[in-house]
Formats: structure tokens, C-alpha cells, sequence
């Protein structure tokens, strides 16, 4: 799913309730003393923040050989803002443009602005302010940084407004966003991206939004629920071929990434023990996708304490192999 939908599998189809009820507007919506801005903030997300902390994974891997540790970690933690503000201009910009179409839909009208309490106006004006502000914030670490944001707001705002409803394309469109996060890291502190670093990260971010694309196919065959136009040209087959495909991509990657890192990082063995708990995860997350409850990876994650467990022992693994 694509920086723009998000959402849980039950939002992201366009299901057409029995007995439609009358859209809320500005007039019936119950703003409250801090309403319109509370709605903003709710509108641009922030729980969507979780998937920027990939702007940090460049500069893990790069750390260690760093003369300036603390110089990289300042500008990993200003990509991180300037990336998180970015994001959430393109959400405003989405709701914005799909405010009829959420007002007929039975979870989706209760967002601000299809509930009326953010005028669409009003979300116009702050996506502008909060994309200009990623884009300020950008600069205090590098130009190429502020490049990389313009880059994927002009990539998110074509899905937004048509390529969303292209196949193929949407789910190149969406998984480059997750990889365009693991850029805006390099470039924000000036580091030389791997060929196995930016592999990785794109077939993870392939494996992950063909999990959730299947997610909203076996939500259709369940319930019969709408689906957006795109996904009537996928079959469920299609889809698991995509999958399975972009994970072994994604471990045999990584596997030829660990030997490497072993070789130049003084013959750790850690880095090959870190394979263990990565193969581990990829095929516990697949648990999910396979049985088409992956259509919001941000919720396993922060639900599933094995698959947490697992990240950690990944994370602690490759950091002994960097460090010790």
C-alpha cells in the first residue's frame, strides 16, 4: 500500500455500505475548542511515523566507520523529521482528494476531513505548510536530502492522483517509498549506499506491499467487499508469485550482504549469525502475509512480540559484528 492508503485492510477496500447514511459535514461535525487542529494532526498521521525510523539504517551500517558519529546521527534524526513532516503532507493531499468517495464509505467518513471538521481548503494549505517545513528541516542536513523529498512527494502525488489505479506500477510506486526512505538516511549523512544495502531494502519494501495488496484481495474473496480498480487486474495467485519471488530475493540478498560484511569487518562471525534471526522473521512475517492479515506492517510490528524479539537479536547481531 502506497504512502498515501495506508490503512488497515478493512479501510483500504471501497466497500459500499447497505444502508448509507448522510455524509457528516463541517456543520454536524463536533469540532471541540482545539478541533480543526486536532484533526489536521490526525489527518497527517503520526502513527505512520513508525516506518521513517528506515532513514536510520543507513547510517547504522556506516557508523562504525565514521570519524564523526555524532555529526551522522544529528542528520539521520533531521531526515527522520524532515521525512515524517513530507509524508504527511501527501496523507492530507489524499484525503483531500478522496473526500466523496470516504464520505460514501462506512469507516472513512468518520476521517476529518471527510467528517467535515478539516475543511478540504484547510488540508490543501497544510500539506503545503508541512511539505515546506520537511523541506526546510531537510537542508539543515544537505541539499541531496531536500532532492530525495522532492523527489518522492512528486512520485507520491502521481499515485495520489491517477497511478494509483495502474497495476504493476502501484506497487513499484508504494515500495519506493519505503526505499526512498532508506536513501534520504545516506545521502542525509553523505554515506556510499551499498548495491546490497539498496537490494535489501527493495525487495523487503516489494515483499511487504505485495503482502498487503494480497491482504485487500482475501479481504474481497472474504467478504465481497469494493476494491480499487488497480486490484481487479491482480489474481491472489499473481500476487503470492510476487511475494514469495521479491522474499527469496530479499534472504538471498542479504545472506551474500552478511558474507560481505564478514570480509570487511574483521571476519566477524556475527554477521553470519545475524542471518538466523533475519531468515526467522522473514518467513514469521509471511505467517501473515500468507494468510492475508499483512495489510498494515506498522501493526504486526508493534503487535508481535516474537517478531520484535527476532529484530531485536538481528539488530543486537549486527551490531556486534560492526563493533566488537
Amino acid at each position: 500500500m502506497s504512502e498515501t492508503t495506508e490503512q488497515r485492510p478493512s479501510e483500504d477496500a471501497d466497500v459500499t455500505p447497505e444502508a448509507p447514511e448522510t455524509p457528516v459535514t463541517g456543520a454536524t461535525a463536533s469540532r471541540g475548542p482545539f478541533g480543526l487542529v486536532g484533526g489536521v494532526i490526525k489527518t497527517a498521521r503520526p502513527r505512520q511515523w513508525v516506518k521513517n525510523v528506515l532513514v536510520f539504517a543507513a547510517p547504522f551500517f556506516a557508523f562504525s566507520k565514521s570519524t564523526d558519529r555524532t555529526g551522522l546521527l544529528i542528520d539521520a534524526i533531521i531526515a527522520f523529521v524532515a521525512f515524517s513532516l513530507t509524508a504527511s503532507s501527501v496523507y492530507l493531499i489524499n484525503d483531500a482528494i478522496d473526500v466523496e468517495a470516504d464520505r460514501a464509505h462506512p469507516t472513512k467518513r468518520n476521517r476529518p476531513i471527510a467528517a467535515g471538521i478539516v475543511p478540504v481548503p484547510v488540508a490543501y494549505g497544510a500539506a503545503v505548510v508541512f511539505f515546506l517545513a520537511g523541506l526546510g528541516v531537510s537542508f539543515a542536513a544537505s541539499w541531496q536530502l531536500a532532492v530525495v523529498l522532492g523527489v518522492y512527494e512528486a512520485v507520491q502525488l502521481g499515485y495520489c492522483f491517477g497511478l494509483k489505479h495502474q497495476p504493476v506500477v502501484d506497487l513499484a510506486i508504494v515500495g519506493s517509498g519505503f526505499l526512498m526512505r532508506s536513501i534520504a538516511g545516506g545521502v542525509a549523512g553523505g554515506i556510499a549506499l551499498s548495491q546490497w544495502f539498496l537490494l535489501v531494502t527493495a525487495f523487503g519494501s516489494l515483499f511487504m506491499v505485495a503482502g498487503k495488496r494480497y491482504a485487500e484481495i482475501m479481504l474481497f474473496e472474504r467478504t465481497g467487499a469494493k476494491i480499487r480498480s488497480s486490484l481487479k487486474k491482480y489474481s491472489a495467485s499473481y500476487l503470492r508469485f510476487v511475494w514469495a519471488t521479491s522474499a527469496a530475493i530479499l534472504i538471498m540478498s542479504y545472506c551474500l550482504w552478511a558474507f560481505e560484511i564478514r570480509q570487511t569487518e574483521h571476519n566477524s562471525v556475527w554477521a553470519l549469525i545475524s542471518m538466523v534471526p533475519f531468515l526467522v522473521a522473514v518467513l514469521r512475517y509471511a505467517v501473515d502475509v500468507d494468510g492475508g492479515i499483512a495489510g498494515e506492517p506498522e501493526e504486526i510490528a508493534l503487535k508481535d512480540r516474537i517478531l520484535q524479539v527476532l529484530g531485536a537479536s538481528w539488530v543486537v547481531t549486527l551490531f556486534l559484528a560492526f563493533y566488537l
